[in-house]
């Protein structure tokens, strides 16, 4: 992104007759198109005066019932400076101030869009959700190569962890523990966290320096996936599955079939499925211990029959 800012431009139609709080025509007018640098732009979006409570109603309605853009417009113009603002909270993190409010513009103009008036909150603190949440997710992608947090406690913690430490070593036991209880988050999350902010990023590949490549993880990080006797290991277990398994249930006589499939091959990944020998006992009519007898040979069969696949 460019030193320049853009403020959000808004197709408009011809101008009307605007309210005293509003942006004249002639003001938007200067307003859009690019700004030399974020000094000048931050400068430009505190000259913009806010919206009263009634002209805030009064473009929202217009907006949301008949789609009118120029009402849009003086809505996100009117907030432009509730956006620097809040980025300006987000500068410890190393990013670019201009990326920040340029991201936190996008959700503004995402809330100005969602926003009803009939709820009666005013569109300054409905926007803050939408502002924040576009520039954190602006931050996770783009402060370290690797993603640092993905799910919405490892968010909550990257954002509060930082601003809990006390001093510059690690947290104690006992910070951990209040600081998960304080984020409803598991100590165990906090602790990993804590190790991911503290870590940097390092390059697969090592620098080379003075003619010699310092050491790096691909000196050690072997892909034995393609190696080919793990290959041919992988193939013949694979034959062992579906071909050999269904030649060696072939072998077997209808009953003896079905029960090996209804004791062994019914059962889910979690456990569950599957019947038990007094069910099939049950089923065919006999005892429980004839079934076990059955299964037994029907299992040494299947062995006999697999050899060939080993």
């Amino acid at each position: 992104m460019t030193n320049a800012m853009t403020l959000p431009n808004v197709v408009r139609p011809a101008p009307a007759k605007a309210s005293a709080g509003a942006l004249t025509y002639a003001q938007s007018s200067m307003l859009t198109g690019q700004i030399g640098n974020i000094d000048a732009y931050i400068s430009a979006v505190n000259r913009i005066p806010m919206l009263s409570q009634s002209e805030e109603r009064q473009y929202a309605t217009e907006f949301r019932e008949h789609g009118n853009l120029d009402a849009a417009r003086q809505l996100v113009l009117s907030h432009l400076r509730l956006v620097v603002s809040i980025a300006r909270n987000y500068l410890g993190y190393g990013l670019p101030h201009a990326d920040l409010i340029q991201e936190g513009n996008i959700g503004l103009m995402k809330a100005v869009k969602r926003f009803d008036p009939a709820q009666n909150v005013r569109l300054v603190s409905y926007a803050m959700h939408w502002i924040k949440a576009e520039i954190h997710e602006y931050i996770l992608r783009n402060w370290r190569t690797v993603k640092v947090a993905t799910t919405k406690a490892q968010r909550k913690l990257f954002f509060n962890l930082r601003s809990h430490k006390t001093g510059l070593g690690a947290f104690t036991p006992g910070e951990i523990e209040g600081l998960a209880k304080e984020l409803n988050v598991k100590r165990e999350e906090v602790a990993e966290m804590e190790t991911r902010l503290s870590g940097g990023d390092i390059a697969l590949e090592g620098q080379v320096e003075d003619g010699e490549e310092a050491f790096a993880p691909i000196a050690y990080l072997a892909d034995s996936h393609n190696e080919p006797t793990n290959v041919i290991a992988s193939r013949q277990f694979d034959k062992l599955q579906s071909d050999g398994l269904s030649s060696a249930l072939e072998s077997l006589d209808e009953r003896s079939r079905r029960i090996i499939q209804a004791r062994w091959l019914e059962v889910q990944d979690d456990g569950s499925g599957g019947k038990t020998l007094h069910e099939l006992a049950d089923e065919f009519g006999v005892s429980a211990e004839r079934i076990r007898q059955i299964e037994a040979s029907a299992m040494k069969k299947m062995r006999s029959a697999l050899h060939e696949y080993a």
